[in-house]
């Protein structure tokens, strides 16, 4: 089983201090937490992209070339590209860049994004899903061709164009499609690309009709990953005590259609969240892999204005006690 470490990076206050940090040492406490996760025997991380909001990572490439220069075995992803919002060409750039410097460690999770305060500053209007098809078909010939020619609906036409650097991976770097409707899952399909299911703080049994739809159409081929917000403790105890107060600061931030109040928090430590000792989260993360059929899951843990001591202690007790026992 594949894990990575995903990092979305919420610039909440701590709950029980109210203290807030630093945008510098936010974004420095996401780079040692990759750092810390390659020593712990995680696969990857991935660090998401969101603009105008508390999440303040609007730019992963750059964080994961640094961490780049900080490691040599982990696998580097975005998690997610808003593709729709983006020139292809400069992805598939970015993305060669970063495989090149990391050795052929980079990967790439491609969305659509869903923010109509991102679109309309990105000049996007209602062809959000058109933009995304095309420039993920795009993005797929740039990143496996030296020699493109290209003529589509949202951008100029492309004759003989090579992007350099190439990268070092053949054909060309992992590339997921993000998403859990069935839209997105079958072009993932056609396009023979692995799936990642969304990164949300509800029941994973939800996405089990088009996981099956996407291993049905794929005739055992492809790969499913699915994030999970994880912590783990000790004790059962000190894990649920220790992070209900920053789980329920993010789900509020995050999902505010949720209800409130401690029935909540417990629906979701029990239920889409994994929280517990090292037992309980390897048991229940090895029933979500066995209950979706996954190849890889993705840890959040990072959320709700966590100190980043406690982070980076979830982070080496996972990989001590969690990660040797996980299923394959």
């Amino acid at each position: 089983m594949d894990v990575y470490l995903l990092i979305l990076g919420d610039h909440l206050p701590d709950p029980n201090s109210g203290r807030v940090v630093s945008e510098a040492e936010r974004l420095r406490a996401i780079v040692e937490q990759a750092v810390v996760a390659e020593e712990a025997g995680f696969t990857g991380v991935a660090i998401g992209e969101h603009h105008f909001t508390k999440y303040i990572v609007s730019a992963p490439e750059l964080l994961l070339a640094t961490i780049a220069e900080r490691t040599t075995t982990l696998r580097l992803s975005t998690g997610v590209t808003l593709l729709a919002h983006h020139d292809p060409v400069r992805v598939a750039e970015e993305l060669a860049m970063l495989d090149v410097l990391s050795g052929g460690r980079a990967e790439m999770i491609v969305a659509r994004g869903v923010s109509q305060r991102t679109d309309l500053a990105f000049g996007v209007r209602d062809d959000l899903r058109e933009r995304f098809d095309e420039n993920l078909r795009l993005l797929l010939r740039l990143l496996a061709d030296p020699h493109v020619t290209w003529t589509g609906r949202f951008r100029s036409p492309l004759v003989d164009v090579t992007t350099t650097p190439r990268p070092l991976q053949r054909p060309r770097p992992p590339v997921w499609i993000g998403s859990g409707s069935a839209v997105s899952a079958d072009l993932a399909v056609e396009l023979g690309l692995p799936l990642m299911l969304p990164s949300t703080l509800r029941d994973p049994s939800t996405h089990r009709a088009v996981v099956e739809r996407y291993r049905t159409a794929m005739d055992g081929r492809g790969r499913v990953a699915l994030p999970s917000h994880v912590f783990v403790a000790p004790t059962a105890s000190e894990a649920r005590g220790t992070w209900r107060p920053h789980l329920e600061a993010y789900a509020r931030f995050a999902d505010p259609w949720r209800g409130d109040g401690d029935a909540d928090v417990a629906a979701l430590m029990d239920g889409a969240a994994v929280c517990g000792d090292p037992v309980e989260v390897t048991d229940r993360l090895n029933h979500l892999g066995e209950l979706l059929g996954l190849d890889a899951q993705l840890v959040m843990v990072d959320i709700g204005g966590l100190p980043h001591s406690a982070v980076l202690d979830t982070i080496r007790l996972f990989g001590a006690e969690v990660l040797p026992n996980l299923k394959p």
